[in-house]
């Protein structure tokens, strides 16, 4: 697998803490012939994606495809799993993506009020608490605790209400005989 130079990443990764895993600015300086050949190379690999922009949302637009209309550029699973996000946490940052509806132009009121999409940062708490769950003997509560340092009460609320509510991970909860009760993904 090919990976993303210094430039790739820092688009990457600024992408993947984005609402929508937006590409959108470039980074400072990035601009002309030097930042069509690093998106088209980017497009190429499949780490980035063209996709209509919402102007209603002040979407940035990437280039205009004529009649007021335009595309922004989108961060896809292949561009978050070469800079290290784990293939689940791409997987439910894309279906959260994909999940939000795409209202027609006429159905937008002026404040849509609609949910924006979630973007997982990598390195934060609930990645952890993500690649802990991926483990194939899972994680109690007091080893996520152990982990995170976060309290008992914030570890379940973490699970039941961004992982299972929010992403719509599908998290399973057993109980282990001298571990407790245990959860995976």
């Amino acid at each position: 697998m090919t990976t993303p130079s210094d430039t790739q990443s820092l688009i990457l990764s600024r992408a993947a803490t984005r609402p929508g895993n937006l590409a959108l600015p470039l980074p400072e300086g990035l601009v002309g012939a030097a930042a069509k050949m690093v998106v088209g190379k980017m497009i190429a690999r499949g780490w980035l994606e063209e996709v209509e922009a919402n102007l209603r949302r002040s979407e940035p637009m990437w280039r205009e495809t004529g009649d007021g209309h335009g595309t922004t550029l989108v961060a896809t699973e292949a561009g978050l799993e070469a800079i290290g996000i784990e293939p689940v946490v791409a997987n439910a940052v894309a279906s959260v993506r994909k999940a939000v509806p795409k209202p027609e132009p006429a159905e937008l009121p002026e404040d849509t009020g609609t949910a924006k999409p979630v973007a997982i940062r990598v390195g934060t708490k609930q990645a952890q608490i993500i690649a802990m769950l991926q483990r194939p003997e899972g994680a109690t509560v007091a080893e996520m605790v152990a982990a995170t340092g976060w309290l008992a009460h914030t570890v379940r609320g973490c699970i039941s209400g961004a992982l299972k509510k929010k992403l719509g991970l599908p998290i399973a909860a057993e109980k282990a005989e001298g571990r407790g009760t245990v959860y995976k993904l």
